[in-house]
This record gives structure tokens, sequence and C-alpha cells, in this order.
């Protein structure tokens, strides 16, 4: 039966398999969003849950756009330069990304009432786009373990059968058969991710069974030059239909409808070779993965703004967790370099590589991201400034895969790792007539109770603007740092790079009042 289903599925280069290993990071992925829209909304970090009059306002309180007065568009761009620094076993490394970028565009029609007895004074139509999350970005780490990256093939090869060891017949390629065909053969059973992984690093002559039937490593311990190149690219998009409604003369309703859009891409490429190479039998490995991951997703959000006085507002909003139908595509490569020469003999090098040429498209998930409340409060200074702040709770641990079968392990992952965070926004404006200068400080907690996997997100803001009465230009400034672990492996190897990402944007914005 295996040889048949390995003789049909050869006839193609793609192999549509089981559900393949999420882990937190995946859904955090979804969840975290970058301070993104209008330069003036990225001066002043986002804080304008109780102030609106601006496009990227909708995303905190879509009461906002209720403030507006006149009909507005707005198109922005920014630039981004992220600079990665990674510490791995005591050494120190960097890489950096820098790129030009689509911020957000969009525009609020105001239809005021002809009755001015009524107590429905407006009511506004929005649109607008937004990139929620940027992945383009290149991360580089290196250094020196002694944890070698065949403990991933091998923790699959013993546990990968429910637990038990994979059967050796599994992890072999007959007469009629192809590192291919066994390849999308495994994807399909049960637990086909972590038997694919074995597969690999069994036909690189990464580990081999004993007599007793035991896996055991043909790498011989000692200390591996590691290295691990990660490159990603894609967004987060969002794109939210608004409605709001001034009712009387101080209070201010909206709500949203939001369709999520999200592409991302990672490539990254694992590399090991012996320290001091004395004729072992594995010189070097090299395990290079790429992950597309595409798909959509549906939102909502209800918020409210409220003048207390002239000068004093406040505001509260709820969004609704997004719920997004993903799709996962993984193609693999495992090269080594092996010494077949006899312990007499002076060590030849041979390079295997294992390549199925496959792409494993896996089957549709679901993924639900936690709720997001938001309270605010705004002083205005006359014409002359003001200063507003957001406070912001979201539970993490609410993130959730679907099926719930297909992701227990992960799901109960997200649950025991992940936490509630508490996040703070500040921001302020001081206007010379035409002329307006912005400044803001955001906030962010870790999502994960182990502050060490994610640390804490800090980032402050400024910006000017000159208003040319039909229209305006702003410019902003925002420089975010946050520390994380990324580890080389998912399994086997729990040794993690830690990085700091320092990324400084610049944002310009045209907005257009017609």
């Amino acid at each position: 039966m295996k040889k048949y289903l390995s003789l049909v599925s050869a006839l193609c280069f793609v192999s549509v398999v089981q559900a393949q290993q999420n882990t937190a990071a995946d859904g955090l992925r979804y969840t975290q969003k970058d301070l993104n829209g209008t330069a003036r909304f990225k001066a002043m970090s986002g804080a304008f849950g109780a102030l609106g009059g601006d496009l990227s306002s909708l995303q905190v309180n879509p009461a906002g756009s209720a403030l507006f007065h006149y009909n507005t568009a707005a198109f922005s761009l920014y630039t981004t330069h992220k600079n990665n620094q990674s510490t791995y076993m005591g050494n120190s490394d960097s890489d950096r990304y820098n790129g030009l970028d689509f911020g957000q565009m969009g525009a609020a029609f105001v239809y005021d009432n002809a009755n001015a007895q009524s107590a429905w004074k407006k009511i506004v139509f929005g649109i607008n786009y937004e990139s929620s999350a940027n992945f383009n970005n290149n991360i580089y780490a290196a250094g020196i373990s002694n944890h070698s990256i065949n403990n991933y093939f091998m923790d699959f090869a013993n546990a990968g059968n429910n637990g038990q060891p994979i059967p050796i017949e599994q992890l072999q390629v007959a007469q009629g058969e192809s590192i291919r065909s066994v390849y999308q053969y495994l994807g399909n059973q049960p637990n086909g991710f972590d038997q694919q992984q074995a597969f690999l690093g069994f036909q690189s002559y990464l580990f081999d069974q004993d007599q007793n039937g035991n896996y055991t490593s043909n790498v011989a311990p000692g200390e591996y030059f590691q290295q691990n190149y990660i490159s990603t690219s894609g967004y987060n998009g969002k794109l939210s239909a608004n409605l709001s409604s001034q009712i009387g003369d101080r209070f201010y309703v909206g709500t949203n409808l939001n369709v999520h859009f999200t592409d991302y891409t990672e490539l990254s490429t694992v590399y090991e070779q012996r320290s001091n190479y004395q004729g072992e039998y594995v010189r070097s490995i090299a395990f290079q993965n790429e992950l597309y991951t595409y798909g959509n997703g549906f939102s909502f959000q209800i918020g409210a703004l409220a003048k207390l006085t002239e000068s004093l507002r406040v505001g509260a909003s709820y969004e609704s967790p997004t719920w997004y139908r993903l799709k996962d595509e993984l193609s693999q490569v495992l090269r080594t370099d092996i010494n077949q020469a006899l312990p007499t003999e002076k060590p030849t090098s041979t390079r295997y590589v294992t390549d199925p040429n496959t792409v494993n498209i896996y089957r549709e998930h679901k993924l639900q991201t936690p709720s997001i409340y938001t309270g605010s409060l705004a002083y205005i200074f006359g014409q002359t400034g003001l200063i507003s702040f957001d406070y912001t709770r979201k539970d993490y641990s609410k993130t959730k895969f679907r099926p719930g079968d297909a992701f227990a392990y992960t799901n109960a992952e997200l649950k025991n790792e992940l936490s509630s965070t508490n996040e703070y926004r500040v921001g302020a404006e001081y206007r010379i007539k035409d002329v307006s200068i912005r400044g803001g400080y955001r906030f962010e907690e870790s999502p994960y109770k182990n502050q060490k996997v994610i640390g804490d997100l800090n980032s402050f803001s400024a910006g000017v603007g000159y208003n040319f009465g039909p229209s305006r230009l702003d410019l902003a400034y925002v420089h975010t740092a946050r520390p994380y672990d990324v580890n080389f492996l998912s399994n086997g190897m729990r040794d993690a790079a830690r990085i700091k990402t320092i990324d400084n944007n610049i944002s310009l914005t045209y907005s257009l009042i017609f």
C-alpha cells in the first residue's frame, strides 16, 4: 500500500498533508501589531482613543471619525530601518533591513443633518486600509554550542510515532521509491510532520539504528560552530469600513467592520560545522526551511467618545477577536558533509543533499486572536495644544488554533505560556499658527509569562506637521526596541539566540479636505 501511494504522490511536486507543527510564536505573529498609520497618529504614539479626527484613530476607537467636520482623505508612506543585534553562546552579531513601505490610505465622508433640532447631528462613513504589521526583516546569529542540530532529527525519530520510535521501515527508501515519494507519503500519515523530519535526518546519515532497535547519533559529541539566518517578508493588512455618528453636542459613537489580510514568507537556514574537525563521520549540516503562510480574517469594533467639558474628553472601545482562515506551505532541504574514509585514511568529504523537491500544502486551519479593550482620556488646551492617554488590555492566552484536536498541544502551550498585557500610550501636540509639533511614548508588556522569551516593548516618537488650509503635510519619526529569544530549531536543542530589534522609521502623510 505504501508503494502504491508513493507512486501516485511522486507524480506531483505538491503534496497536501496533515497539519504542521505550529508554535506559540506562530500565533503571536497575527496578534501583535506595529504602530502604523498616518504620520500624526504615529508621532503621538497612537494615543488617539479620545481624540478622533484622524483616519488612523479609527483603529483605536471607531467613534473618532465623527469628529471630522469635512470630507477628508489621507495617504501615508514610511521607511523602516531595522537593526537586529544578536547574542548566541557569548558571541555577538548583527543584521539589518531597510525598506520603503505603504502605510495607510483612506477617506471619511461627512453628512450633516439639515435638521438642527435633531439629536443626530451628523453621520460619517469611512474607509481605511492600514498595514498593521510589517514582516520584512533579516536576522543572523552565530556561536559555538555543544548541542548538535542532529538532536532535532533524533527527537522526532525517537518520539514521532505517538511518542514511540518511528519504525525503521518508514524511514527507508525501498526499490521503486524515491526521496520525494516517501517524504510525501509520510506527510499524509498521522504525525506526518514528525515523520518527515526523522526521514530527512536518516536519509542524510545523521543517525542509524543499533542492533537493539535504538536510534543512535552519527554526530560525535563535542563543540559545533552554528549559524542561523532568517529572512522574512510580508505583512498583516486591515481594511476597515467605518460608520459613526454625533449625538447631541458632546457624544459620539461608531463601529468598524474589518477585513484582515496576511501574507508571510520565512526562509531560514541553520548551519553547523564541527569545530576542530579531526575526521569525524559528520563534518557539517545545513537545514533549510521555507514557510509561506497566507489567509484572511474578520473582526469588528465598537466605540464611544464623549466631551465631558470643552477641554476634557473620554473614550472607550472594544475590538473583537480576529477570526483568521490560514494556509501554510513548507519546503525543506537538508545537506550534510559526510566523511566515508576509514579511520586510517585521510578524511574525505562527500556532500549529501536530501531534497524532497516537494511543497507541503497543509490543510486550512483557523486562528482566533484575543479581544482588545481600550480606555482613553484627552485634554485640549484650546487652539494651542493637547495631551492624550490610551490604556489597552489584551489577554494573549486566549489565542487559539482550530480545529482543537489537531492543535491541542499548541493551544495548551498558548494558554500556559502567554498572559494578559497592559499597553500604555501617551501623546502630545503643540501648535504654533500653522505648524504642529508632536511627541509620544508607548509601552507594552511582554505577552509571555517568562519575559525572557519576549521582553517589554518601549517606543518613543516625534513629529511635525504643516497646515496649508485645505491640505496638510505631516512627518513622524518612531523609535521602537524590543528584546526576544529565537530558537535555532523547535525541537532537540533549546539553545536560543537573544535578539534585540531596534526599528527606526520615518513616515510622511498627505491629507486633503474636500
